[in-house]
């Protein structure tokens, strides 16, 4: 579990030194001797767990975790008490306040190192759950809900920077018809080329692609302006049909194809987030695409 890092906090130097010793092979460790230190590092480097001491010159660890529990960067960060305490009323006010365990000393090396590695698989599993809410399951590509939350980031930071943004709807054409004639099955495997294809087309760290839903995709492109994106989205549609799915009952070609709509938008500087109209209008613009016969791009600006 050497990706984590855990924050020592403790005034006394035997303590930080034993618990380090104890802790080296399993994470990154960093180490604080009062509450200013911690919350610098805190603050700085985000530590994935924390063992702190409650009796400390400056501030107590019953004060530095209500701190941190108010505060909602730091509020999730699980903490472990390792205190001289050990009347069972401080342990229970220790854990009132949010601590995840509560640890007494003298501590036995073996009851902390067993502690910590419970803390650090649940903290694992919980960002291997958070992973897959974000996850769709069919494609695995980002889901609509990450969508939603990487667009809000990116109008934001466009807005700021008053950058472009390109955002372009995807949908598979006739797939309906696809999926009656060939099945489910034949259908789900299309769904997941056209997502590998997408991804293959994005080269830019900055570029997103999430199944929306169905046979709906989403591109969002980050500073990128609207000839750019368009002739990006060209050359999706045509990446799409050189694949030879056979489709033989699309009235549009012998193979799958895609139809695209998108817009490119600065974001306005005022204070205000429509995202909402952002993508109507690259969805308007996707339904244009499928009235002008399918297999092709159309782009354009909120009318």
């Amino acid at each position: 579990m050497s990706e984590f890092t855990v924050l020592i906090v403790d005034d006394e130097t035997l303590n930080r030194t034993l618990l380090t010793e104890l802790l080296r092979g399993e994470s990154r460790i960093l180490l604080a001797k009062n509450a200013k230190q911690a919350f610098s590092l805190i603050q700085r480097r985000k530590p994935d767990l924390i063992l702190l001491d409650i009796l400390m010159p400056d501030m107590d660890g019953y004060e530095v975790i209500r701190i941190l529990k108010e505060d909602s960067q730091t509020r999730e960060i699980p903490v472990i008490f390792i205190t001289s305490l050990d009347d069972p009323r401080d342990e229970e006010k220790g854990l009132a306040l949010g601590a995840a365990d509560y640890i007494s000393k003298p501590f036995r090396p073996a009851i902390v190192q067993a502690r910590v590695r419970n803390q650090l698989k649940l903290i694992h599993q919980r960002r291997l759950l958070e992973e897959l809410a974000r996850i769709d399951g069919l494609t695995e590509i980002p889901n609509r809900r990450h969508f939603t939350q990487v667009l809000t980031k990116e109008w934001r930071r466009c807005q700021r920077q008053q950058s472009p943004l390109s955002l372009a709807v995807v949908d598979v054409d006739h797939f309906k018809a696809y999926n009656d004639h060939y099945g489910h099955a034949e259908g789900d495997q299309v769904l997941r080329t056209i997502a590998q294809t997408l991804q293959k087309s994005l080269h830019r760290a900055s570029d997103f692609v999430a199944r929306y839903g169905g046979e709906e995709f989403v591109l969002l492109l980050p500073e990128m302006e609207a000839p750019a994106a368009t002739q990006l989205a060209q050359s999706i549609c045509q990446a799409v049909e050189a694949l030879r799915i056979p489709h033989s009952r699309s009235p549009v070609s012998p193979w799958v194809t895609i139809s695209i709509g998108g817009t490119t938008e600065i974001p306005p500087a005022v204070h205000q987030e429509p995202l909402r109209d952002f993508f109507d209008t690259a969805d308007a613009y996707l339904y244009e695409a499928k009235r002008r016969g399918r297999n092709q791009v159309c782009w354009g600006k909120a009318h």
